[in-house]
């Protein structure tokens, strides 16, 4: 599996080319990222996929120095879940 990162998403792609899920995100002004969309397709579930995109939506943050509202219901149990998101968390 690769994460590609595109224009305000990030597309989880499988072996085969195809895409497997997504996380997606708004900018809310130039420091703050709104991540309002996970999801891994049904068939790829199980394998921390959906975590591996918001872990790649904080180094995104991290890299340019951006803070994160998770609006997203996963990404908010992830950021509640994981402290060391703690320094790119909109609080």
């Amino acid at each position: 599996m690769e994460i590609k990162e595109e224009k305000n998403r990030f597309a989880l792609i499988n072996d085969d080319g195809i895409e497997a899920g997504e996380m997606t995100w708004s900018d809310a002004g130039p420091e703050i990222m709104i991540i309002d969309h996970t999801f891994v397709d049904p068939t790829y579930r199980g394998q921390k996929l959906a975590e591996k995109l918001v872990a790649a939506g904080v180094e995104k943050a991290r890299r340019d120095n951006k803070k994160i509202i998770p609006l997203c219901p996963f990404a908010k149990k992830e950021f509640a879940e994981k402290p060391e998101y703690d320094d790119v968390l909109r609080k």
